[in-house]
């Protein structure tokens, strides 16, 4: 039977389950392969091909280039359709995966990488657009709630099998990323080959579109690239480097942050659905200025431990925003405005582990603090987002930030 979903509130009955399993396969299966290369990359970058820390923030420059490119996603829409494009792009990941341990130089990981951040950051923005064009809107929190659950079991599996491996087997870092990456090539097959494909929400357009009635969430969106990194890169080069923190102890820190984390999501769904976006995200950033001011601080590997933990727990209730801009979005406007949304991210995280790297051979406590400032700067932008967003009431001052030529169609 053929169903025509022009609006995601009509994604129902056995369409909308066909769709969430897709998108849980899918989750899953890239949870594997990233985790797998986010859990091992720090210790394998600094033990095996002994990088220091402005050699792991240029590196981690360099990964962030194919998301600064991820608007160019749009285009590939006009031909086609997002969910062989989201699969496509799953393969790619579990294929970098799978060669990173094959060479351990920097070039030879940069390499490998850029492969894997390809495939990452075009997967994650055919998948977003996905899943808000076929989550309902009233149900959009719980079920993205959902998917961050998936991704936390198929990390839990990847990050456990990880510390098995290394810690009773000895297996090498070169067999433990080919073994997540097949895993997640699999769930891409699975998702090519095991359903069929589904209708398409509303027609997406193809060009680059920018609206002005849209710029608290490019603005968060902006600010939150930047922030992401410094914990991205620099929360783990603090726990290898300054307190020696071994492959096994890493492994089995980041399995208790997704155990953590597989619980906290769905709350975190229900909180979104009960109070709004814009109180989650404010009780994110307010928690995240006093961990990064610490980290700065902190002279004690447990403390360290614990800023991690937490750190990992705030930055869960950042699919907020994500909720928040399908409430004021056009449903045409997903496809794009994800590719945009991920290039306005990755303008700031593209410079900033080069440059903090710098930074970090000099002080590393300036880095957090810098850290901190970002997340003062998120607060205040957060408390404009109103109690019940939707288009036209896009935030508490959003009248004044609306001239009608704003919102045509940017040429491409």
């Amino acid at each position: 039977m053929t169903v025509t979903a022009r609006d995601p509130l009509e994604f129902t009955g056995p369409t909308l389950r066909q769709a969430i399993a897709l998108i849980m396969i899918m989750a899953a299966g890239s949870a594997v392969g990233y985790t797998i290369w986010a859990s091992l990359i720090t210790n394998f970058a600094i033990e095996i091909a002994e990088f220091d820390g402005f050699q792991m923030g240029a590196l981690h420059s360099i990964r962030e280039i194919p998301g600064f490119l991820a608007f160019t996603a749009v285009f590939f829409v006009a031909v086609i359709r997002e969910q062989t494009l989201a699969v496509f792009f799953l393969a790619l990941l579990g294929l970098g995966t799978a060669l990173t341990g094959v060479f351990p130089t920097f070039w030879g990981i940069a390499i490998t990488m850029s492969i894997m951040s390809v495939g990452f950051h075009y997967y994650e923005t055919y998948a977003q657009s996905l899943q808000l064009q076929w989550f309902p809107k009233d149900r959009a929190p719980v079920l993205l709630g959902w998917v961050v659950t998936a991704t936390s079991i198929a990390a839990i599996v990847a990050i456990g099998g990880s510390y098995v491996a290394f810690k009773f087997f000895q297996l090498s870092y070169l067999t433990v990323f080919l073994i997540g990456g097949i895993i997640c090539m699999a769930s891409a097959v699975i998702g090519f080959g095991g359903f069929k494909t589904l209708p398409r929400g509303a027609v997406q357009r193809t060009g680059i579109v920018l609206r002005g009635r849209y710029w608290l969430y490019y603005a968060l969106t902006f600010i939150a690239g930047a922030r992401r990194q410094i914990f991205t890169v620099f929360a783990g080069v603090l726990l290898v480097e300054k307190f020696n923190i071994r492959i096994e102890d890493m492994v089995a820190l980041l399995l208790l942050n997704e155990v953590l984390n597989m619980a906290f999501a769905p709350l975190v769904g229900q909180f979104i659905k009960r109070f709004g976006e814009g109180r989650t995200l404010v009780i994110e950033y307010a928690g995240l200025i006093p961990i990064f001011i610490l980290y700065g601080l902190v002279t004690t590997p447990w403390l360290a431990i614990a800023l991690f933990i937490l750190d990992h727990l705030f930055f869960k209730l950042a699919f907020a925003m994500k909720t928040y801009f399908q409430k004021i979005a056009d449903p045409e406007d997903m496809a794009s405005t994800a590719a945009v949304a991920f290039t306005i991210n990755h303008i700031a995280a593209v410079g900033v582990p080069f440059v903090f790297g710098l930074i970090w051979l000099v002080s590393p406590a300036a880095v957090f603090f810098a850290g901190a400032g970002m997340a003062v700067g998120s607060l205040v932008l957060s408390l404009l987002i109103p109690r019940h967003p939707e288009a036209g009431n896009e935030s508490r001052i959003g009248a004044w930030f609306r001239p009608l030529k704003s919102d045509k169609q940017a040429p491409v």
